[in-house]
């Protein structure tokens, strides 16, 4: 079993969620909330889990986190969380159900509301401390089990990056079993979520040498492995690859992401069409890789190779391929986003966190141009 000790100590591995009993005992953690969905417990997930902890039949369980996670179900979990006397959290599923748990922790250690901590005002400052979470990934794609923040939609409607290395879990828990049951389609958006954060990492102007090299050993995996994993979700050689690229992709991303994540936030908080977060990365990324183009020409010529292409290649061409191989739509259009919606996902996009660390400039006609491309 491989153990990565970068930002936390992470397990990895077939059979990796063996060591849940005993990282629950070394934390102390004594009553845990369980945050997930209902996905995942249909699929059997969290038998699995709750299988391997002593006493699991009297342990709380949330599984009522949205596709998008949502500032109303973290105060439901907490309420939940807080009725038990928990004492820690597992978050348990993709992405929405990690950062659920994150920003339940977050009230259980810090008090006080989610508005508190808003990154915008630098609420960063404000995190005293968090509860200790054990998160286990279900998906390859967000790398939240090893992230600095979560994304929550609030009840103002903002979707909002909450980030500070207090919020990286205890311990990561990375068993590519959980996701050998997982559909083409969510195997295809996760992957392409995976692939967006390593790349956006990656050209981010931000100076961290270690992260940008995770960033394309990630790229470089989960780019020969996803079409395996989509067609043929049993190969287990290509769902190990995409889990540890999905992880690589988060390690990666403590440099910061950029546009395509800009956009996606301010999308997928609109309520009437729950647009998954990454098949919006994937259909906005190639637009985003055509606007930087020229930024950083050595970069873009080592992506091209992690990515198995020849320097100079039209790596926006590349990504629109490789979406249409595993059945992802050609923009946003095809997921139901119109021009005249344009106005009001501009000024979201451009209050993103994200937004800080674009290599090219972006302002709110630039946005109102980028949305219109990627229709």
């Amino acid at each position: 079993m491989a153990i990565l000790n970068y930002l936390t100590t992470t397990y990895f591995d077939f059979g990796a969620i063996r060591m849940l009993p005993k990282e629950l005992e070394r934390l102390g953690i004594h009553r845990p909330l369980i945050a997930t969905d209902r996905g995942v417990r249909a699929a059997g997930l969290l038998d699995t889990v709750l299988g391997v902890i002593p006493g699991a039949s009297s342990i709380p369980i949330f599984d009522d986190t949205p596709g998008n996670p949502t500032e109303v179900a973290a105060l439901a979990a907490f309420d939940l969380y807080r009725s038990n006397e928990c004492d820690g959290v597992i978050g348990l599923g993709g992405g929405s159900s990690m950062d659920l748990g994150k920003a339940v922790a977050l009230l259980a250690g810090s008090g006080g509301s989610l508005d508190r901590y808003d990154p915008l005002t630098g609420g960063a400052r404000r995190i005293d401390r968090v509860a200790p979470v054990i998160a286990i990934p279900t998906t390859s794609g967000t790398g939240s089990e090893v992230s600095v923040g979560f994304v929550i939609v609030m009840q103002d409607g903002r979707k909002l990056t909450f980030a500070s290395p207090k919020m990286i879990p205890s311990v990561a828990i990375c068993d590519p079993e959980l996701t050998l049951g997982l559909p083409a389609a969510l195997t295809a958006a996760t992957g392409m979520d995976a692939v967006t954060h390593c790349i956006e990492a990656i050209l981010s102007p931000v100076v961290n040498p270690p992260a940008e090299g995770i960033g394309y050993d990630g790229l470089r995996r989960a780019w020969r492995h996803i079409e395996r994993a989509v067609h043929d979700g049993s190969d287990r050689e290509a769902r190990w690859n995409m889990m540890m690229a999905s992880t690589e992709g988060a390690m990666a991303f403590v440099k910061g992401l950029g546009a395509v994540h800009s956009m996606s936030h301010a999308a997928g908080r609109l309520p009437g069409l729950r647009l998954h977060h990454g098949t919006l990365n994937a259909v906005i990324l190639p637009t985003i890789l055509r606007f930087n183009a020229g930024t950083a020409p050595d970069k873009y010529d080592r992506l091209a190779e992690a990515m198995g292409l020849p320097a100079g290649a039209d790596l926006a061409e590349a990504v629109l391929a490789r979406n249409a191989a595993i059945g992802l739509p050609e923009g946003l259009g095809a997921m139901g986003v119109t021009e005249e919606m344009i106005p009001d996902l501009v000024p979201h996009a451009v209050a993103d966190l994200s937004s800080r660390t674009t290599p090219r400039t972006v302002d709110a006609e630039v946005y109102r141009i980028l949305f219109h491309a990627a229709l």
